[in-house]
């Protein structure tokens, strides 16, 4: 039985309990067949020392959605998800609002998955483009 996206969400938002996830404040507000969204709050948790979002904080949320996506579209009972590559070019700056990631499968193969993943302001400003990389180990059984 396939659970539903808000149950999906739902279950997103509890792995973040006690991390850096909640943390930073991401939560997940979309998932679809092959992608997932999260969003992030802009404000001076956040910020570098001049006041704009940290570098960093995105690929954070970046890392976040698309290692989230891939415990969604894996079994998560079987595999541990690992981020083992991540680039990130950084095209705006933004000092308040939210940001949101959408990380979408470019590759979902049984040991590797690579995300392309967009974060986009609240006027759908492109502000940063992530590639990710992660790596499904299995559990010990």
């Amino acid at each position: 039985m396939s659970l539903s996206e808000k149950e999906l969400l739902k279950r997103c938002d509890e792995m973040c309990k006690n991390t850096l996830m909640e943390t930073l404040e991401i939560s997940f507000c979309e998932v679809g067949k092959d992608y997932l969204v999260a969003k992030m709050p802009v404000n001076p948790r956040v910020h570098q020392p001049d006041g704009v979002l940290h570098g960093g904080a995105m690929v954070a949320l970046a890392e976040s959605v698309g290692s989230a996506a891939s415990h969604m579209f894996l079994d998560a009972n079987e595999f541990y998800i690992r981020g083992i590559e991540i680039s990130a070019n950084h095209v705006k700056s933004i000092r308040e609002g939210h940001v949101f990631a959408r990380a979408e499968v470019v590759h979902q193969g049984r040991t590797t998955q690579l995300w392309d993943i967009k974060i986009r302001d609240e006027e759908n400003n492109l502000i940063s483009i992530v590639k990710l990389t992660t790596i499904a180990l299995p559990k010990a059984k």
